[in-house]
């Protein structure tokens, strides 16, 4: 791959966010901006979203910390939607998200009447293949196009010495990959009447597959792809934590984490693994190259199915899929995230996952470290102590060994 010698673009770090918590979750460890989605309009339907009072808090929050955050309207649009989505993109206007993320031309259009001055973003829905569409988009006023999944780095660079320097690029670079193009799937709608562009999907491509031969009902035939197994539509997770260098030669202006089902674990591992990343390099990257091992090592530490490159590097092929199961790789699961300290050190939160008095639970820091500490005493917020924590959600006041801890910070636990 060639690479001109134009000045390096610096790269925006964009991260999903499913929760007010999460948003302010992804602020903390390293986002330049977080993609959220409303009550409305969003394809993540099945995801926590944001009430209207949840959103105005999160952009005050990013706001306050000098972060952007953008917000989804991307479902392919009904008549009956638009109507609505005028009085959505009106009642936005008042909380001043900074930009909007549409595929749909109406969507693109009602928005364009609605918040003049709010950036429009097109989604990767919208099949942004080529440099045309990209100037297609840009003469009606998007500020900046994200690419279709299935782009190599030499088309995205290609698109990029054909459009507006001032036009932004956007690319997926880490999380869950879909079967369909450019994720327009029509499976989810197909089998189970849920529109997975509507914000629905319930991610048939992960289901395990036979085949029936009409002539012989009840007799299931298995799908050999190969000899390895049957899961025909099972993608990896992509992940570019190891070519930093060559996104950012390509010319792409913002690098985009899928995930806004994902929880504060997912979201604070993957942002303060590839924000380190991305400072290692630009800084030097002989930094980044010593570093490397590092953070494929952090980035581990969240929940995924197995990484691949996806198309950056060309078309896919069989390794690009997992044949012989379809459950993720978690090696540490998500404890909580510390609401509270008090005068005596014991941290308050929510407890996510199960642990007990005598585990070593990791703490998370934003600069990119880790600090160890074990668990010396769980409690209920009445003061009754416990010896574990079974029971999700429950509030707990818990007392570690001496470590440097914060509010805000995610906690996490080695998989057992």
């Amino acid at each position: 791959m060639e690479f001109s010698n134009r000045k390096k673009r610096v790269p925006e770090l964009l991260v999903p966010a499913g929760s007010l918590d999460v948003l302010k979750t992804a602020v903390n460890y390293g986002a330049d901006a977080v993609y959220i989605g409303g009550e409305a309009f969003g394809l993540r339907a099945k995801a926590k979203n944001f009430s209207f009072e949840d959103m105005a808090e999160g952009i005050s929050y990013a706001h306050e910390r000098g972060k952007r955050v953008f917000v989804t309207a991307n479902i392919l649009a009904h008549n009956d939607d638009l109507e609505e989505a005028g009085r959505y993109f009106r009642q936005l206007g008042q909380i001043s998200p900074d930009a909007l993320i549409i595929s749909d031309p109406g969507m693109f259009m009602t928005a364009r009447k609605e918040l003049k001055d709010i950036e429009i973003h097109v989604s990767t829905q919208a099949n942004n293949t080529n440099y045309a569409t990209y100037n297609f988009w840009w003469q009606l006023g998007a500020k900046r196009v994200v690419c279709a999944r299935e782009l190599s780095l030499d088309e995205i660079m290609y698109i990029r010495n054909n459009i507006p320097q001032e036009m932004e690029i956007e690319a997926f670079i880490h999380g869950a990959m879909c079967m369909a193009y450019s994720g327009r799937c029509l499976l989810s709608n197909y089998f189970t009447g849920r529109d997975a562009n509507r914000g629905e999907c319930t991610h048939p491509c992960r289901w395990k597959y036979s085949v029936v031969e009409e002539t012989r009902p009840g007799e299931v035939l298995p799908v050999y792809e190969n000899e390895r197994g049957t899961y025909i539509f099972n993608s990896k997770d992509l992940c570019m934590i190891e070519h930093i260098p060559q996104l950012i030669a390509a010319g792409i202006d913002s690098f985009k984490i899928e995930g806004r089902m994902k929880t504060a674990l997912y979201v604070a591992t993957v942002a303060r693994t590839y924000r380190n990343a991305i400072d290692d390099c630009l800084k030097d990257e002989k930094i980044y190259k010593k570093n490397l091992e590092h953070y494929k090592s952090e980035i581990g530490k969240c929940t995924y199915r197995e990484f691949t490159t996806g198309f950056f590097f060309g078309k896919s092929d069989k390794d690009t899929q997992i044949y012989d199961s379809n459950t993720y790789v978690q090696n540490y699961i998500y404890i909580g995230t510390v609401d509270n300290i008090d005068k005596d050190g014991k941290l308050y939160f929510e407890q996510k996952n199960r642990f007990f008095r005598g585990d070593i639970l990791e703490i998370m820091k934003t600069d990119g470290r880790n600090e160890s500490a074990a668990v010396i005493s769980i409690s209920d917020t009445e003061g009754n102590f416990q010896e574990s924590a079974p029971h999700p959600k429950q509030r707990l006041i818990v007392e570690l060994e001496s470590c440097d801890i914060s509010p805000g910070d995610v906690i996490r636990m080695k998989a057992k």
